[in-house]
C-alpha cells in the first residue's frame, strides 16, 4: 500500500470520476449518476435532481485538469477546494470501512462531498512527492487517467477499455510485418 487505505479509494474515485467524461461520456443521467456513486461507495445525502448532476460534471472538469497539473498549481486548486467547502476532517467509522477521513457534513452537496475527499487524497499524493503516479493512459487513442499504485511505479495504461491488450497486439504485429 502506497497510501492509506482511504487515501487510495480516494484517488481511485478521482480517476473512476474523470474517467467517466474520458474517450466517452458516461456520466449523462441521473441513473449513471447513481451507479457511479454507488460503485464508489459515496456516502452522505443526495438530491438526486440537475443541479446534483451538474455540480459533479463541473467537478469532473476541475478535477481532469488537476491530473497532470505541476504540482503549484495543484496544490493551489487543491487547497482552493478544500477552502471553499470549509474542510474539517473528522475520524469516522460507516457502512463496514474502518477508520478513515471526512471533511464535510454527510448532508453536504455531493460533489463538495466528492471535491473534498479528492482534495484530501491529492494533498496526500503532494506531500508524499507522488506526483508521478498519475498519469494519462499510454495508448495514442485514449485520454484516460491512470491512478498508478504499483510498487514499481510501472503502470501505463487504463482501466476504460483493453489499452493494454490493443497497444501490445498492435506492437506485435508491427514487429511480425516487419521481420
Amino acid at each position: 500500500m502506497v497510501f492509506a487505505h482511504d487515501t487510495e479509494d480516494a484517488l481511485r474515485g478521482v480517476a473512476a470520476l474523470v474517467n467517466t467524461g474520458a474517450n466517452a461520456d458516461s456520466l449523462r443521467t441521473f441513473d449513471e449518476l447513481d451507479e457511479f456513486v454507488q460503485a464508489q461507495q459515496y456516502s452522505g445525502s443526495r438530491t438526486h435532481d440537475a443541479a446534483e448532476l451538474r455540480g459533479v460534471l463541473a467537478l469532473r472538469s476541475r478535477l481532469a485538469g488537476l491530473w497532470s497539473a505541476p504540482e503549484d498549481v495543484m496544490v493551489q486548486e487543491t487547497n482552493a477546494i478544500l477552502r471553499e467547502a470549509k474542510a474539517l476532517p473528522q475520524l469516522v467509522k460507516h457502512d463496514g470501512l474502518d477508520w478513515h477521513l471526512h471533511a464535510t457534513a454527510p448532508e453536504a452537496e455531493l460533489a463538495v462531498r466528492i471535491g473534498v475527499e479528492a482534495a484530501m487524497a491529492l494533498t496526500d499524493v503532494v506531500r508524499a512527492g507522488e506526483l508521478a503516479r498519475l498519469r494519462i493512459c499510454a495508448a495514442e487513442d485514449c485520454h484516460a487517467v491512470v491512478l498508478d499504485l504499483s510498487k514499481n511505479r510501472s503502470r501505463r495504461f487504463c482501466d476504460t477499455g483493453n489499452c493494454a491488450n490493443r497497444t501490445h497486439v498492435a506492437a506485435y504485429r508491427a514487429r511480425k510485418a516487419s521481420a
